[in-house]
């Protein structure tokens, strides 16, 4: 899969990843390979990227998540610490 995690500024993350998951509004949700097309607000919290054996972790300002055909993009309001 393919994610992108963008603020208004500049493209925080982008690359091949095994899954991700996100502060839904509504509580925190795993995105693994051929998920079901979603469109989702998020919260203020911890975005979780696994890639193979690796993972890393950072916090975004709220924002929306879309999910469609094996590619995430995350529309971050802002990155925190």
């Amino acid at each position: 899969m393919i994610l992108e995690i963008l603020t208004p500024d500049k493209t925080v993350f982008e690359g091949e990843v095994t899954s991700v998951t996100v502060p839904g509004t509504l509580g925190s949700f795993e995105v693994l390979n051929h998920h079901a097309p979603i469109i989702s607000t998020l919260e203020d919290g911890k975005v979780i990227i696994r890639a193979g054996k690796e993972s890393q972790s950072l916090f975004i300002k709220g924002g929306v998540v879309e999910v469609i055909n094996n590619k995430i993009i995350v529309l971050a309001e802002g990155i925190g610490q």
